[in-house]
Formats: C-alpha cells, structure tokens, sequence
C-alpha cells in the first residue's frame, strides 16, 4: 500500500491507524471523544508517543465511554496518575473529565457530537485543492471556528491545530495524498465537497 509522505517513517501502530482509520468520516459519539482526547493527550507531544499508548488511554478511561468519565472522582485521577506507563499530568487527565461533561452537555443540545460536529462540513467530506499534493496547513479558517465555538462550550486544550488534527482524522477533511490508496477510497464511498483551500480563511502553514 501506498502512504502519504508523513506516515512513511512512523510507526507500525502508526502505519495501521493511517490504514484502517484516518481519515475515515466517522458518525460515533464514542469514536469522536476518543480522537478529541487523544488530541487533548498529545498536546506537546510526539503523535507516535501518543498512538502507541492508545490501550493505555482506553483502560484509564473506560474506553472512553464519556459517560462513565463524567462521573470521575479525584480517586480516579489518582488511579490514572499511577498506571504503568500513562501520560503523567494531571492537567490533561482534568481535561479529559471536563471535556467529557461538555461532550455530554453538546449531545444533549444537537442530539449526538457527529451531528454537531458535522454541520460545519455540510455532512460532507471537504477536499481542499492541493491538500492532495502536500500543501497542507496545521489549521485554517473551519479549524478556528469550530476550536472558538467549542471553547465557548467549555472545552479544554482544544486549540484551531489540534482541530485541524481532529477534522483530519474522522474525516471531515481529507489530506490523504492523491496517490495514497486511502484518499481515494474515502472519495469513492463518501459524500465529498472540493473547496479552494485559498478561500478558507486564516490558513496558517508549517
């Protein structure tokens, strides 16, 4: 299989995510929060760091059942803090509570994150010319909107680069290159929309 330029030296976790996942539109609540938080998770550090602790995560937060989390004590941050192997910062795994409260507060007001979430795309997935051929921004103008709206709801450590990340990744945008088997897969199976990346106000570079 075929990879875009920034998955070629990653991983093998790394490497299958890019495969089975990115990029992919995802309509789950459940999914959504997971990749919000890894986000939230990796804020400082390496994407590789992060994805390779991906079962740690899921076991530290219920598999990031965003009910369960809402209702987490200060005994739960305790036991989170001394898992074998976690992120060890507290600010995060506060977040990653409070997030899950506002997550809960968003579902109640749009009926489901995905429908919240997915409004700004139209339901449908955005290609931005010349994404495919590598110019691709860390954030932009649909990544500044949804990173205030969400800060106006209460969220955390979610700023417009890592919603960037976030929309990338449950493919609201699709920044596979075009030579990548998956960019074209998500085409073919999924309802897009071609978008001059010139338009998208506040398109900030690398």
């Amino acid at each position: 299989m075929g990879y875009c330029s920034y998955w070629n030296k990653s991983s093998d976790v790394n490497i299958k995510y890019h495969d089975d996942e990115w990029g992919v539109p995802l309509w789950n609540d459940r999914g959504q929060f997971e990749y919000l938080m890894l986000e939230v998770m990796q804020c400082g550090l390496n994407w590789d760091l992060v994805i390779n602790k991906r079962e740690i995560f899921r076991k530290c937060f219920d598999n990031f059942d965003y009910d369960l989390i809402s209702k987490y004590t200060e005994k739960d941050i305790e036991r989170i803090m001394q898992t074998e192997g976690m992120i060890k910062s507290e600010k995060k795994i506060r977040a990653v509570i409070h997030n899950a409260i506002c997550f809960q507060k968003i579902r109640k007001e749009y009926g489901s994150f995905c429908s919240y979430i997915w409004q700004f795309s139209g339901n449908k997935t955005i290609l931005y010319n010349k994404h495919e051929i590598g110019y691709i921004p860390s954030s932009n103008g649909l990544s500044d909107k949804i990173a205030n709206d969400l800060k106006k709801h209460g969220f955390m450590f979610l700023g417009t680069i890592t919603i960037y990340s976030h929309l990338q990744a449950v493919g609201i945008i699709n920044d596979h290159g075009k030579d990548c088997p998956r960019y074209k897969y998500i085409n073919a199976n999924y309802p897009t929309i071609k978008k001059h990346r010139y338009l998208e106000k506040n398109v900030h570079k690398f």
